[in-house]
């Protein structure tokens, strides 16, 4: 327990070391450091071969080179993503436009408008934290986040994310804040796009089957509160463009077999969203995650 808690003690020192060089720079000089922090990543080869198989999986008709552009663009965009988590709030509270320009705030306007609260999506594609809390300006959010091991790095990372103006709400403590949040009119962000082992449904992401959480299909169904979901890809400036897009209807969530297949309709439907968006910017999506590690059942 000692050289655990020592270990933890020293990875929350090296966070905030980090953090603080990052935020002695000015954004856009830490956007840059940050680029390179991810070339030394991919030099290192630090779960490169984990990026590697799955473009190669999932875009085999590219060539070799493009693929390993894709690769390489994206180590870059998680060290310019790891740059801004050093100054979460300042980023959030700049003037509109300045760092992030949303698209379609209005769709999330007619949302709220039922009453039910709002189930915010998108998937570990670009900057997500940072955009989730932006339309914190707009209306409260709660993430919905699963602890770190460490927790004293949760504990800091849960005061940034405060910092900035978002609640957080512990998945491992059940679905009971989740439906008092939704029932309060609060937008809940959730993430459901990395393998979800025997607990998930499978529906197919970019060409494969891909085991996928099913929690926020459940509670859009049994709350009826509206999905939107919502994607930020960055501009050559740095800059962060997020369209928010229509609201969808989570429909009824039946008895039965009815409701399982309601759950996996929903999934498939947003898991379809997230895919669009990938192809459109693969390298802004987290490739060194191993998404397809379950395999379905055997016919």
């Amino acid at each position: 327990m000692h050289v655990r808690a020592s270990m933890h003690l020293m990875e929350l020192l090296l966070a905030r070391a980090v953090a603080g060089g990052f935020g002695a720079l000015p954004w856009r000089a830490a956007l840059a450091t940050g680029a390179r922090l991810g070339d030394a990543l991919h030099a290192a080869g630090v779960r490169r071969r984990v990026a590697e198989d799955n473009v190669a999986r999932v875009v085999p008709g590219w060539d070799a080179a493009e693929r390993a552009r894709i690769v390489r663009d994206h180590y870059r965009e998680v060290g310019r993503i790891a740059s801004e988590y050093a100054r979460l709030p300042e980023l959030v509270h700049a003037a509109p436009g300045e760092v992030c320009e949303v698209r379609g705030a209005e769709h999330l306007e007619a949302a709220a408008a039922r009453g039910r609260g709002v189930i915010l999506m998108t998937g570990h594609f670009g900057n997500f934290e940072l955009l989730g809390a932006a339309l914190g300006r707009i209306h409260p959010v709660d993430f919905v986040v699963r602890p770190l091991s460490n927790a004293r790095v949760d504990a800091w990372l849960t005061g940034r994310r405060a910092a900035a103006g978002v609640g957080t709400l512990r998945a491992d403590e059940g679905v009971r804040d989740i439906y008092r949040a939704l029932r309060a009119g609060r937008w809940v962000a959730m993430l459901a796009d990395q393998d979800a082992r025997r607990t998930g449904v499978f529906v197919p992401f970019l060409g494969r089957p891909a085991s996928t959480p099913v929690g926020p299909a459940r509670i859009a169904l049994a709350t009826g509160a509206p999905i939107v979901m919502g994607f930020g890809v960055r501009g050559a400036d740095g800059r962060h463009d997020l369209e928010i897009e229509p609201p969808h209807d989570p429909g009824e969530r039946g008895a039965g077999a009815a409701a399982g297949e309601a759950v996996e309709r929903l999934t498939a439907w947003h898991t379809a969203r997230l895919e669009a968006w990938v192809r459109r910017a693969p390298h802004q999506w987290f490739w060194l995650h191993r998404r397809w590690k379950t395999q379905p059942p055997a016919a």
